[in-house]
């Protein structure tokens, strides 16, 4: 279930139905660590500022990243969000936290997968070879010279966005050449032949394991059945026919149109001032072509009518999500709709979906509930798994409770008991600067006003029962949900 409000759309977990990510292809979101062994280039022959200890510096930002942890967890406010706009047109959100010498540095671009247009698989494949090769330096360069400063590198990208991330200590002698490497990455990437090849071909690879699980067939098939011919649609890594059309030229346009500046938010946070904050946006991201922001994601059609897709899986238990297209990131029912979701899916044990599915009927080991917000109608979803011959029982107790949910809401006393949930783990949501980046991100991504942190516990506690049902009701039919059910002999169910 859902237990991050705010970093949906910006986390990168493993392949979870419960988050909406369908599987990754090997490349799709990757961190630059150490290679103790680079294959082709000596240390000697790096610049000076890039020879240095690694190991030293690794054990250093290892121990900074532990203390990052600890320190905040007695974090109880919400960071001061500064923010301007860079001579080139980026968007830029920055939090100082001087207590230890680290900077994280997050770059979003609007360059996820719905601008693939007809080339599903564009903006993964672009993501991923951004290190692979740019200006003066090849794939083992880039390594070491990140490995030479004791900095971490990291891109992935989503439907919506495509993101660019670098970890850093600020000592300048460190930082600066760290920062340099970046800006390279960013607007100079070579896309090498030998590399598109080679990433094409593990995406590949990886789409034909897909197959094979369950999970990752459901959510493929459920996205088609919500979103039809909207660009969401479409799996972020692609498909088998799209991946063989993709050619080098492709990605070079890609990343040549989305990755500009007037497309890009910067997130900083760490130990430098607002000069020293300017400093970084200008060194990585100074040379960036200004550009222009990318066309805005179409609206997502209401879904029309029930629909059930059935797909016969050679696996142990059925794999079912029900849902339809569900609110935006800036959505004003967001907050009804996500404290009413804590009730019915989103709390773990204790929801309604699992108390009646799992707890009562011990059909489902995990039933849950979310809604994804995006740029445009993320969905909202219902899912468990369960043995191929409870599959339809398990399904009509699933539509039951939702549909009795959306007709009384909740009670006070689960209302009450979910408020003070989320309230009571606030703290925990931004207490380590990766945390607080990421909150930057996505607030400078959708364009949520800067006191979102601030006023964000007030926010949940004032929504009340009625608030909850009425936002239920105008915004999910059950009779115009979409059903997906992928395993093994399940009888035909109608909508």
């Amino acid at each position: 279930m859902l237990t991050n409000p705010w970093l949906s759309s910006l986390a990168f977990p493993p392949n979870d139905l419960r988050t909406g990510k369908t599987a990754p292809s090997p490349r799709s979101s990757r961190t630059l660590r150490v290679r103790i062994a680079p294959r082709s280039i000596p240390r000697s022959s790096l610049p000076p500022l890039t020879q240095g200890k690694p190991a030293v510096l690794r054990t250093l930002l290892a121990v900074t990243t532990s203390l990052i942890l600890f320190s905040g967890a007695i974090a109880q406010a919400a960071p001061q969000i500064q923010h301007w706009t860079s001579a080139n047109g980026a968007q830029v959100y920055f939090v100082p936290a001087p207590d230890l010498p680290m900077v994280d540095v997050r770059i979003v671009f609007d360059a996820g997968s719905a601008k693939d247009g007809e080339l599903a698989g564009l903006a993964q494949l672009t993501n991923g070879l951004l290190s692979e090769g740019a200006g003066p330096l090849d794939a083992d360069q880039i390594a070491e010279r990140f490995e030479g400063v004791g900095a971490r590198f990291g891109a992935s990208a989503l439907r919506d966005m495509a993101v660019v991330s670098l970890r850093s200590l600020t000592d300048q002698s460190l930082l600066e050449p760290a920062l340099d490497t970046l800006a390279f990455v960013l607007r100079d990437p070579r896309f090498p032949k030998d590399a598109f090849e080679r990433e094409r071909n593990r995406t590949l690879i990886g789409l034909r394991a897909e197959q094979q699980d369950p999970g990752s067939v459901v959510a493929k098939a459920f996205y088609r059945a919500v979103y039809g011919s909207h660009p969401y649609a479409t799996p972020s890594n692609g498909t088998e026919e799209s991946l063989k059309a993709l050619k080098r030229a492709d990605a070079q346009a890609f990343h040549q149109r989305h990755y500009v500046a007037k497309n890009a938010v910067v997130a900083i946070v760490g130990a430098v001032d607002r000069k020293g904050a300017e400093a970084i946006v200008k060194r990585a991201l100074g040379k960036l072509p200004a550009g222009s922001a990318a066309a805005t994601t179409p609206a997502v059609a209401p879904l029309t009518e029930g629909t059930v897709t059935r797909l016969p899986h050679p696996s142990e238990q059925t794999h079912i999500l029900l849902g339809q297209p569900g609110i935006t990131r800036d959505d004003p029912d967001y907050f009804a709709l996500y404290v009413g979701n804590h009730v019915l899916g989103g709390s773990g044990l204790v929801s309604r979906v699992s108390d009646e599915i799992r707890e009562k009927r011990g059909l489902s080991y995990s039933a849950y509930s979310y809604f994804m917000p995006m740029r445009a109608a993320g969905p909202f979803t219902a899912g468990l798994q369960t043995r191929n011959d409870q599959a339809e029982e398990a399904l009509e107790v699933l539509r039951l409770t939702l549909q009795d949910y959306i007709a009384n809401g909740p009670t006070e006393k689960e209302l009450t008991a979910a408020k003070k949930n989320i309230s009571g783990g606030f703290a925990l949501r931004v207490d380590s600067n990766s945390k607080i980046v990421e909150n930057l991100a996505m607030i400078g991504f959708y364009d949520l006003p800067l006191d979102y942190l601030d006023t964000f516990i007030s926010k949940v506690e004032a929504v009340d029962a009625e608030q909850v049902r009425d936002a239920f009701q105008r915004r999910l039919d059950p009779n115009h949900m979409a059903t997906v059910i992928v395993g093994g002999s399940v009888p035909a169910a109608t909508p």
